[in-house]
C-alpha cells in the first residue's frame, strides 16, 4: 500500500522518471507533461480537517474558498480546531463565516464523524482506496469526488480518478478533441485513463494544470 512517504518520494525524483515516461506512451498527454510544470504537495493535516475545508470551498474560486476559510478558523483559539469545538458553534455563527445552512451542517457532519470513528495515518494506510470512500461517504455531505480529493491530496494515492471533475473532463474532451455527451462520455473517459494506470492521479495533476493555463 502507498503511504504518504511513498507518493512525495515520487516527487523527490525517486519513481517521477518512471512516471512519466510510462504516461508519455499517451502522446497526446505526453504534450502536457513535457511543456507543464508539476510541483504536488500533500497535505500533513488530519484527514477530516481537510474534509471540512473540502465541503466548505466546494462551487467557489479559489479566492472566495480562501476567504471563508479562514474566517472559520478564526472561530477558534488554534488554527487546528477540535471537532468538539465545531460540533459547539452554532449554525448561526457559521454562517456568519459565510458558510451556506446546508454546508454548515454538513462540516457538522464532518466533526461528530471524526470523534466517533478516529482515525490515525497509519490506519488509512491499511485501507484500499475504495474502502476509504466507502467509508467517507457514510458522511452525509461526503460524495464520491470528496472523498477522491482526499485521497490524492491528503492521502497521497497515486492512481485515482476523478471521473466526475468537471475540469478533468473539460481537461480530457479538449485534449483528444471528444464530442461524446451525458452518459457516452464517462465510459470514454475511462477508456482514455485506462492507459495512465497505475498513475492516473499523475496525469490528473497534468491535467489540470494544463487546463488552468489555458
Amino acid at each position: 500500500m502507498f503511504t504518504k512517504w511513498h507518493f512525495e518520494a515520487l516527487y523527490m525524483g525517486v519513481l517521477m522518471k518512471e512516471i512519466r515516461r510510462h504516461l508519455s506512451k499517451d502522446k497526446l498527454l505526453k504534450r502536457i507533461i513535457e511543456s507543464v510544470p508539476l510541483k504536488i504537495t500533500i497535505s500533513e493535516n488530519n484527514l477530516y480537517e481537510d474534509l471540512m475545508r473540502s465541503i466548505i470551498s466546494q462551487q467557489l474560486s479559489v479566492k472566495a474558498a480562501a476567504t471563508i476559510y479562514g474566517r472559520f478558523l478564526d472561530m477558534f483559539s488554534t488554527k487546528s480546531p477540535f471537532f468538539d469545538q465545531v460540533i459547539a458553534v452554532e449554525i448561526g455563527e457559521l454562517r456568519k463565516a459565510g458558510l451556506s445552512m446546508q454546508k454548515a451542517g454538513y462540516v457538522k457532519n464532518v466533526a461528530n464523524f471524526a470523534l466517533e470513528n478516529p482515525r490515525k495515518r497509519k490506519d488509512w494506510a491499511e485501507m484500499s482506496d475504495e474502502e476509504i470512500i466507502l467509508f467517507l461517504t457514510q458522511i452525509k455531505g461526503v460524495g464520491k469526488w470528496t472523498a477522491q480529493m482526499i485521497l490524492m491530496f491528503n492521502l497521497g494515492r497515486p492512481d485515482v480518478f476523478p471521473v466526475d471533475d468537471l475540469g478533468i473532463q473539460q481537461a480530457i474532451k479538449g485534449l483528444y478533441g471528444l464530442e461524446e455527451q451525458g452518459k457516452k462520455l464517462k465510459p470514454k473517459l475511462f477508456e482514455i485513463a485506462e492507459n495512465w494506470k497505475p498513475y492516473r492521479t499523475t496525469a490528473c495533476y497534468y491535467l489540470w494544470r494544463w487546463k488552468d493555463a489555458q
